[in-house]
């Protein structure tokens, strides 16, 4: 009798979870947004993204968490994402070395698939996963597991075809439930809980877009009604939201638009117009892929790193893949894990040194696109 209890109970509250969310999101959907409801809106939004918060983390405190088994190998990974049959396998096999299942049906794809993609020297984990619908990231299809493994990537491809492009509002729709921030930099917040005092709001900017009320509101919602906030740039209600939460990952994007051998060249205009495409490909006959390839390599701002050795010339052949912002230390760690115990200094030639040979002690120094890096250790 007790288990039967228990499970009518956790019915009844997931039951009372989707109605509160619904009356919320209703509430919002309805209300006109204007200088005199703003506040209002930005409140309401807290306690959505409260309840939603507090919903996942008791959900994923009961069962084992969601997503793939998929070891992370290469330089980068990179996850594909779209709806059923807009060509993922394909575009996979097209610019890796996988060979993803592929049929003219809804989800050929029924498990993650990796491929690697070689160039510039940079070896790029692609992902091909099952499409996403409406509603994965509530858990319909298999998109939970499709988006929490999009939570490990480095870069996220939307893939469309050129006959749907009304699923893009709906795909970033739902990568922007689980958490992941598209194209967008964290924003310049800092705030700091103190044990009385009230709200210190410090402003370097003039906000346009969110009134100090509406932050007022919003921080108090979160129980942070003593608090030092520093704003240094112009946000949304919304960024706000993100940084009290402080479990978002911003990541680069690709919009992707396939098939555009399908279609003559009026109704690609439309569709281009609609979409805003970063690139348009056929992924079938290998259109546009090459230069997909390039962009890639791009948004993901690969930098080149080449070893010297003492008393040697540098190795200028095969560069070391690393990323934009990138200090001594990742090097280190990405040479050999004894590097950054057995570190002493090292000699740097390029856009990051002062002058060239300077030699440096300090692993946080970031390195920049084709830097000479001489180690000396212990």
């Amino acid at each position: 009798m007790a288990q039967q209890y228990n499970i009518k109970d956790a019915k009844s509250h997931e039951s009372a979870y989707d109605r509160k969310v619904k009356e919320l999101e209703e509430e919002l959907s309805t209300t006109k947004y204007n200088k005199k409801t703003q506040a209002h809106i930005g409140l309401v939004k807290a306690k959505l993204a409260k309840l939603k918060e507090e919903y996942q983390r008791k959900a994923s405190s009961k069962g084992k968490q969601e997503g793939f088994s998929v070891r992370r190998t290469g330089d980068a990974t990179v996850i594909m994402v779209g709806f059923p049959s807009v060509g993922k396998s394909t575009l996979l096999n097209a610019i890796t070395n996988a060979n993803s299942p592929v049929g003219a049906y809804a989800f050929t794809t029924l498990t993650c698939i990796p491929g690697l993609l070689e160039y510039n020297h940079a070896q790029i984990q692609v992902l091909d996963v099952p499409g996403i619908v409406e509603g994965a990231a509530t858990g319909r299809g298999r998109g939970k597991e499709v988006l929490a493994c999009a939570q490990s990537a480095d870069l996220v491809i939307i893939l469309l075809d050129a006959f749907n492009p009304q699923h893009l509002e709906v795909v970033k729709k739902e990568i922007y439930e689980t958490g992941l921030r598209i194209n967008q930099k964290p924003p310049q917040v800092k705030i700091a809980k103190k044990l009385r005092g009230g709200i210190d709001l410090g402003l370097t900017v003039k906000l346009t877009k969110i009134t100090e009320e509406t932050i007022k509101n919003i921080l108090k919602e979160f129980r942070l009604e003593n608090s030092s906030v520093v704003v240094r740039e112009d946000i949304t209600d919304d960024q706000l939201i993100d940084v009290i939460e402080g479990n978002k990952k911003y990541v680069p994007g690709i919009t992707v638009l396939n098939k555009i051998d399908m279609v003559d060249k009026e109704e690609l205009e439309r569709i281009k117009s609609i979409v805003e495409p970063d690139i348009c490909i056929s992924a079938e006959n290998k259109v546009n892929t090459n230069e997909l390839k390039d962009l890639i390599f791009k948004k993901l701002e690969f930098i080149r790193v080449y070893c010297k050795e003492i008393g040697k010339k540098a190795d200028m052949d095969v560069p070391l893949i690393m990323r934009k912002g990138n200090t001594m230390k990742e090097v280190c760690m990405k040479l050999h894990k004894d590097f950054i115990s057995k570190f002493r200094f090292a000699r740097i030639w390029g856009k990051s040194s002062r002058f060239p040979g300077m030699p440096i002690r300090r692993l946080e120094h970031a390195l920049e696109d084709r830097d000479i890096v001489e180690i000396h250790l212990k």
